[in-house]
């Protein structure tokens, strides 16, 4: 198993998205990248603690290679929006890969070269070595599924996750 820890915008968009596909076996919201110790959603939400809403994805690499986890990633969010995804704006909303050793820092800078021919070279996504990891609360866990009738999952989550559902077909679980 393999885990990966990404920022791309709001974490409930992540979580949506990577929970849809076959080999994934958890996906974990939370925040990582910050200074402060155990934030709670509402102070990385003020953009002061510098900790970024991230997921952790842990999946499986003989059912879904890394790459394909890589691509999804730069198809679900635009990763030319410096610490922002459309109308959320904030450090806490930064496109963001964080690494835990020079294996995934090399893998995860190969991607963003990759994203950077699909997006024109505007790529702002960061490398960021893995601090402290913190759970965001439950109620953010598995958001999406919990609240599908919730005005942000409804305008922002859905098309994303309609989206890869289409580009990656071939690794969706079946419904």
């Amino acid at each position: 198993m393999q885990t990966f820890v990404l920022a791309g915008g709001c974490f409930w968009c992540l979580d949506a998205v990577y929970r849809t596909l076959d080999g994934v076996s958890d996906v974990i919201s939370g925040y990582t990248g910050g200074a402060s110790a155990h934030p709670s959603y509402e102070e990385v939400c003020t953009g002061a603690t510098g900790h970024a809403e991230a997921v952790k994805v842990v999946f499986d690499e003989t059912v879904i290679p890394a790459d394909v986890i890589l691509d999804v990633f730069f198809t679900l969010h635009d990763p030319r929006q410096l610490n922002r995804q459309g109308a959320d704006i904030g450090t806490q909303y930064r496109s963001a890969m964080f690494y835990v050793d020079d294996e995934q820092k090399h893998l995860f800078s190969r991607a963003i070269d990759k994203a950077s021919e699909l997006w024109d070279g505007s790529v702002v996504t960061t490398l960021e070595p893995l601090g402290t990891w913190y759970d965001a609360e439950e109620y953010h866990q598995d958001f999406f599924a919990k609240n599908p009738g919730q005005g942000y999952c409804l305008a922002v989550a859905r098309p994303k996750v309609n989206k890869v559902r289409k580009s990656f077909a071939q690794y969706v679980l079946a419904s």
